[in-house]
């Protein structure tokens, strides 16, 4: 019985159970290759699956609305962005983008019931364009600038009014309304910022595709931004000097895992289109009520009452009692004229800091490139470093042809443009 049972331990291994001893070894040293190559397999059925269907397959995405409510026009965005987060910042980008027909928010200050109608349509849009089960959990904001702080500024229960009209009206469709307000000029101009340098990738580095971490080390250096806007123009960048002199004129950000210290500052009152009214409200002065204005083509004539051109806040300064109750314009379209004209509305007398752009108002040495948004056109262009304006002011002489049915803003290039260099020339 001893000798039987040696026997039996000393037997080779069955077939069967050599080959599953061989399969188990092979498999343990083949284990990441046999499961990268079951992933693969797993992928390409699923692309099959979803091509079989029809069906794009699920993505973990998130949609936001934003309505800019500026002092000329709104415009409606529709964002998405991936569940997933990097450095704790969302990675944007924009779908979808609705221009309100009609002008600013600020102007429904008498049609308050065709709010409605004036929203309805960019509305619509975005419950198209945001799949339906997401329609609830999808933020809007919206938010008012320079036309609103003016019109607050002139009588805040109308702005308080609009923007509760506005409330009202939002609020009926399926998204998750997050608020409408008149934003601050210091946000205005660092959501510019913001949105420049994303757009240009100043932000987030680039991940290398075997070990997913960032590649280079060092943050890339920003662009400034100007914000070019109807009632207001903003200014922000990041100093050179780190010591602001205007603790108001300072924002502190942190932002893809870096901290950012800029200057912004908000020029209430010399958009565009207040501006040219400061400039009527101050040459109108010395006239017996007909202005010969340079900044408007030749043979341009408009009347316009003159209670009207002193409803804005930012044209009370000149107002003084006049024999007339409504002015005539007539262009004679001048571009030297117009530009010496504008140039009477930068105030350099003085200065209580140790660099300033205009009427008191600090400002650092300007330095670096800096990206330009229109409020009028939303485009986004290099303008040159350090407002090199010799060259750059060459660009503003051109003057579009111009039909006889063409609006105020189309009948102006000397002044929208006189206004731009002379601007920079003040920073």
């Amino acid at each position: 019985m001893i000798m039987l049972s040696q026997q039996r331990f000393t037997s080779p291994e069955p077939p069967r159970r050599l080959e599953e001893s061989e399969l188990k070894r092979f498999c343990s040293r083949n284990i990441l290759s046999i499961l990268g190559f079951s992933s693969i397999i797993a992928v390409i059925a699923l692309l099959a699956l979803g091509l079989v269907q029809n069906k794009p397959l699920p993505e973990n995405v998130k949609f936001g609305i934003v309505l800019d409510a500026g002092s000329s026009h709104t415009s409606l965005y529709i964002y998405q962005w991936p569940a997933e987060k990097e450095n704790d910042t969302g990675m944007v980008s924009q779908v979808e983008e609705c221009k309100v027909q009609g002008p600013g928010i600020a102007n429904h200050v008498q049609k308050l019931s065709e709010i409605d109608v004036y929203l309805a349509a960019c509305m619509e849009r975005a419950k198209v364009v945001i799949p339906a089960p997401q329609h609830t959990e999808t933020p809007v904001y919206l938010g008012a600038t320079a036309g609103m702080r003016l019109l607050r500024m002139k009588n805040g229960y109308l702005a308080s009014k609009i923007l509760a009209v506005v409330t009202s009206s939002i609020s009926n469709y399926p998204f998750d309304f997050q608020g409408a307000r008149i934003i601050t000029g210091q946000e205005e101009g660092a959501y510019g910022w913001i949105t420049t340098n994303y757009l240009l990738g100043r932000f987030t580095q680039k991940s290398s595709w075997f070990n997913l971490k960032p590649t280079g080390g060092e943050p890339q250096e920003t662009y400034g931004a100007l914000d070019l806007g109807g009632a207001s123009t903003q200014i922000t960048f990041v100093p050179k000097d780190k010591t602001m002199e205007s603790p108001d004129d300072t924002l502190h950000f942190r932002l893809y895992g870096r901290n950012y210290s800029v200057y912004t500052h908000s020029f209430l009152c010399y958009g565009k289109d207040q501006a040219l009214l400061q400039k009527l409200a101050k040459d109108v002065r010395n006239t017996d009520g007909t202005i010969s204005d340079p900044c408007f083509h030749p043979g341009y004539q408009r009347k316009m009452v003159l209670a009207d051109l002193y409803e804005s806040p930012c044209t009370r300064k000149f107002e003084t009692f006049l024999q007339f109750d409504e002015i005539i314009i007539q262009g004679t379209g001048n571009y030297q004229q117009c530009q010496q004209s504008i140039l009477q509305l930068f105030n350099t007398s003085y200065c209580p800091y140790s660099h300033c752009a205009f009427d008191g108002i600090f400002l650092p040495p300007v330095q670096g490139d800096f990206g330009k948004i229109d409020q009028h056109v939303r485009k986004e262009v290099q303008l040159p470093s350090q407002t090199q304006q010799n060259s750059f002011s060459q660009g503003l002489l051109a003057q579009p042809t111009v039909t006889e049915r063409a609006s105020w803003r189309e009948h102006r290039p000397c002044s929208n443009q006189a206004w731009l260099k002379l601007w920079l020339c003040h920073l």
